[in-house]
């Protein structure tokens, strides 16, 4: 079955900036709509009317990908919540009915979407110039999805220090600029590649 379009879910508006510059050239023109929330509680809140809608209606050429922060959950856990709230809405999810017949896949950024930026340096670079190269090869970063401490608060860290954001840290602005820049095939973090595959997998 050709996948026709992708509706996105996300839970703040810095994620919708993200994906509206690094979409098309991950998906092309494959048609997609992305709808953010006012954070994760509200995105979960609402998450199963919303659900239980889109059964009601979905064609076989659609397809729903539901993104989130993992955050301080249990990544595992988040996941099968996710899942569990899916199929009661009546949706077959890619967890269980493998890589092409499913209707909605569920994808964590773990921690948070700053650990994706960890993961491609040179779009952090390309938007933000003076920020130290060196950083990558760092112990505490070197693994974007496992920086302790809270990931945006480690990425402002790093900015301010090159002189950025001396006023705290524009998410929005950082989303519009990295994602302008990134190479989605060559991000090191784990989760941000969990979420590439499924995107590049409907194509």
């Amino acid at each position: 079955m050709t996948v026709e379009h992708v509706e996105i879910l996300v839970e703040e508006l810095s994620m919708e900036a993200l994906l509206r510059q690094l979409l098309p050239r991950v998906v092309g023109q494959l048609s997609h709509q992305i709808y953010p929330y006012r954070g994760k509680a509200d995105l979960l809140g609402k998450l199963p009317a919303r659900l239980r809608a889109y059964a009601r209606f979905l064609p076989d050429t659609w397809r729903i990908v539901v993104v989130l922060d993992r955050d301080d959950d249990d990544c595992v856990a988040l996941k099968q919540e996710l899942d569990e709230l899916a199929k009661k809405a009546g949706l077959t999810v890619r967890a269980s009915a493998g890589a092409s017949d499913f209707q909605l896949v569920n994808r964590l950024a773990v921690e948070e979407l700053e650990a994706w930026y960890f993961g491609d340096w040179d779009a952090v670079r390309a938007a933000y110039p003076r920020v130290d190269p060196n950083v990558p090869p760092q112990r505490k970063y070197r693994d974007p999805d496992a920086i302790t401490g809270g990931t945006w608060e480690a990425f402002e860290r790093v900015l301010r220090r090159a002189g950025y954001f001396k006023a705290g840290l524009n998410k929005i602005e950082a989303a519009r600029a990295i994602g302008a820049h990134m190479n989605a095939g060559g991000n090191s973090s784990a989760s941000f590649q969990k979420l590439h595959e499924a995107l590049t997998g409907m194509l």
